[in-house]
Parts: C-alpha cells; sequence; structure tokens
C-alpha cells in the first residue's frame, strides 16, 4: 500500500503548472522550451509553485540534489533556483539508471553498459567451471545481456564505435564457449543460435512500430509516420525515386 499511497498523494503535484512534468515514484522532471526571458520566468515561477507545494505538505525538495541540464546548442543557459538555493547545472545525469547526456548522445551510456556486462561476463568465467555451451548460453541471457539492453529504446546506439563496443561483450562470450574460439563471429552465433545485438535493436524498433500501428502502445502512430496507398506511392516513385525512400518516416 507503501508505494500506491504516495502516488497518490503527488498526484496533484503538477496541477498549477504549465511546464511539462514527468513522475516516477519519488523521481520528478520539469523540462519546458524556453526561447526568451518570459520563458524562464515561468519556468522559474513553476519551480517556485513546486517548492510551495512541498513545503505545503511538509515534502520540501532537496535543493541540493536537484540540478538543470541544457539542451540544445543555442540554449540560453539560463539560471534557476530552488528556496533561493542556485541549482547546480549539468551536462550528464543518470535518469531510472541510464545517463543521459546534454548533447544527446548515448556514448556514456554504452560505456556503462559495456563495462557492467564485461564485469558480470568476466565473473562468468572466473567462478564457473561447467563451461558447456548449454550453461554458458543460459548465464549469458540471465546475467550479461539484460544489461547491454535496458531501456534500450531510450539509447540506442547510432555510432558505429558505439555499436562496435557493445557488440565486443558478445563476441567475447562466444569465444569463451569451448571450441568456438577460432570460428568467425558468425559461424558462432549461427551454432549457439543468437542474433547480433544490433539484429535485437532493430527486431524491437519494428515490434514497436508494430505496437504503435495497432495501437497497443501509448505512443500515436501518427506523431512519428504516415501511411499512402500504393497509388499514391507510385506516382511519388515515378516523380522521384530518391524521395520515395524517404516516405514513410
Amino acid at each position: 500500500m507503501g508505494p500506491l499511497v504516495f502516488l497518490i498523494f503527488i498526484n496533484d503535484l503538477d496541477s498549477d503548472l504549465l511546464s511539462s512534468l514527468l513522475k516516477f515514484a519519488d523521481n520528478t522532471k520539469v523540462f519546458m522550451q524556453v526561447n526568451d526571458e518570459q520563458d524562464r520566468e515561468q519556468l522559474q515561477a513553476d519551480l517556485d509553485c513546486l517548492t510551495e507545494w512541498s513545503e505545503k505538505w511538509q515534502m520540501p525538495f532537496n535543493a541540493s540534489k536537484c540540478r538543470v541540464m541544457h539542451l540544445g546548442r543555442s540554449n540560453n543557459k539560463f539560471e534557476y533556483s530552488m528556496r533561493n538555493h542556485k541549482l547546480e547545472v549539468t551536462n550528464e545525469e543518470r535518469d531510472l539508471g541510464i545517463i543521459m547526456s546534454s548533447n544527446l548522445k548515448p556514448a556514456k551510456q554504452c560505456q556503462q553498459a559495456y563495462a557492467i556486462a564485461s564485469r558480470a561476463l568476466g565473473m562468468i568465467h572466473r567462478t564457473i567451471s561447467f563451461k558447456t555451451p548449454s550453461v554458458l548460453l543460459r548465464l549469458y541471457k540471465s546475467l550479461v545481456r539484460p544489461h547491454l539492453e535496458y531501456c534500450i529504446s531510450a539509447w540506442s546506439p547510432y555510432y558505429v564505435k558505439d555499436r562496435a563496443l557493445l557488440e565486443r561483450v558478445q563476441h567475447r562470450f562466444t569465444g569463451m564457449v569451448p571450441g568456438m574460439k577460432d570460428l568467425p563471429y558468425e559461424d558462432r552465433l549461427a551454432q549457439l543460435g543468437l542474433w547480433t545485438l544490433e539484429e535485437r535493436r532493430h527486431r524491437a524498433d519494428l515490434l514497436e512500430i508494430f505496437r504503435m500501428y495497432k495501437g497497443l502502445s501509448l505512443t500515436p502512430f501518427s506523431q512519428f509516420f504516415y501511411t499512402q496507398s500504393s497509388q499514391q506511392y507510385q506516382r511519388s516513385l515515378s516523380k522521384d525515386p530518391e524521395e520515395s525512400l524517404l516516405i514513410g518516416y
């Protein structure tokens, strides 16, 4: 009952705000597009409103743990405060286990996932003596690969170096299996019945698009895609073949 009562208690936290707000347990994020001084004052007013709410209901925010992240190259990087405490500006912040960067690049998260997965793989290599393919495969899928795919839709890497870094973990794992060290990576995957991590990410993206198209996702399909008839597609293809490649995105 504790978590449920807490959610009910903070349900009206954003009732008087003009900014957008995301709540997850005791983690709260406030954000809005700030283009000028007027927008800055509005965001500061919303922060003041949150502070008043917290003091009224005797749940004061820990201002020393609250931070500001500025996004965008043309960001004016205004200053903000809570309870007369100037909020610290950060370029990286851990959000629900994911490292978010102000440049929106997933490099730090990829490095973290690689480090944690590598430690788990090393632990398996040191402590497991009965290294049969079936045993190692179960351990890899349960203890290693989840670290490489946790919330992957939010930080899926798009740089080659980041994709290669994550794939290196699975490459090491397949080399641990007896009798497979000298085989090409593709042959190891085929014998173990594994896909590359990049193939698994593509599959997850396609499944999410399918759920959006069928209305099974909270994100509407029309927010990212649009549909057209086959006749419309053929007409666009005959006009400009290169442009037709972009249809649907």
